[in-house]
């Protein structure tokens, strides 16, 4: 192993769901790119790999920096907080471990021990259950570490998205944006185009309305907030474009034309991205989900927790790949 490959924590996520299988399978693939190391609970992980990886063995460590690349060893530091594990099951205790998971990881990354990380799926019922007010790992990781404009960003093959929205109604959606909102996001997306390695990046911004709004006839936020935010940004030198019409923008995107689409709300955004990545095998999706304007590298898995299918051993590891793939990338 190269002591030049980066460092990734990697999240276990809910213990019930896909994400310890997902980690096992994927593992000595991994280590190609990364040193490798799993914030979870051990025992959940020696079930996994008995049950999908049986070559593999799960070791204990105290410090991300004891993991060595081993691909027929999978380091974990072992949080010990899984007690009676279930497949599959939607549990206050699992929402617990697995936001517990998250937290160490950020620790990890700002006491400069890991490099990036990557996260496993949490299901968000669960940890409402557990107490959180987090919608998802993306408020978390912003709160904890003091971010005040990010945004998630999706990567699938030659298309990527950002959004100026994302866990909220549509409705709330709608009626929250702003050209601030806008602008904001504008400009996270060109700075996490360049630490993916895209120089002068080329960013198109959807509109919110169909159409963009026709000219003012389906509507007046493109012109009330959404051409500012362009317009401001392109002043400050990022070749930016838009609003488009949202039914043409993503396929020009993805044939070249643009570098990303800046996406007005959650669906608008993953509606193209998860139908290139839909691979037809149990709703398996490659794509990957990266933080973007966070002081750390985060990216994740483009999947939920697949309670329906835990622990039947049919999960695709394939986006775990590609998320620890552009940490690596961004690291």
């Amino acid at each position: 192993m190269s002591e030049e490959r980066p460092t990734i924590g990697v999240t276990m996520g809910d213990p019930a769901g896909i994400g310890s299988e997902v980690i096992v399978k994927a593992y000595p693939q991994l280590v190609e790119t990364a040193r490798v190391v799993v914030i979870g609970d051990r025992s959940v992980l020696v079930d996994a790999a008995n049950r999908f990886a049986p070559d593999l063995s799960v070791r204990r460590v105290t410090s991300p920096a004891e993991a060595d690349g081993d691909p027929d060893v999978l380091p974990v530091v072992d949080l010990a907080n899984v007690s009676d594990h279930q497949y599959g099951e939607l549990s206050e205790a699992n929402g617990e471990a697995s936001l517990a998971y998250i937290e160490r990881a950020i620790e990890l990354a700002q006491a400069g021990e890991i490099d990036a990380i990557t996260t496993a799926p949490i299901n968000k019922q669960a940890t409402r259950m557990a107490g959180s007010e987090y919608a998802g790992h993306t408020g978390m990781l912003a709160d904890y570490t003091d971010t005040e404009e990010y945004s998630m960003m999706l990567v699938e093959d030659d298309l990527k998205v950002t959004h100026v929205s994302t866990h909220i109604p549509l409705q709330e959606a709608c009626s929250s944006l702003t050209t601030e909102g806008v602008e904001s996001t504008i400009r996270v997306t060109a700075e996490a185009l360049g630490d993916l390695g895209i120089d002068d990046p080329t960013i198109a911004v959807a509109g919110l309305n169909p159409h963009a709004s026709d000219g003012g006839l389906l509507g007046d936020e493109e012109a009330a907030h959404i051409e500012p935010a362009v317009e401001r940004v392109a002043e400050t030198g990022v070749d930016v474009t838009g609003p488009y019409s949202p039914d043409t923008v993503y396929v020009r995107a993805a044939a070249g034309e643009f570098d990303c689409v800046v996406s007005m709300y959650h669906d608008q955004g993953h509606i193209p991205i998860k139908m290139l990545g839909f691979t037809g095998e149990d709703d398996a999706v490659s794509g990957v989900n990266v933080t973007i304007g966070l002081p750390i590298i985060r990216t994740s898995v483009d999947h939920g927790t697949a309670f329906d299918i835990a622990g039947e051993g049919v999960a695709s590891e394939q986006s775990m790949l590609d998320a620890v793939a552009i940490a690596a990338e961004m690291v």
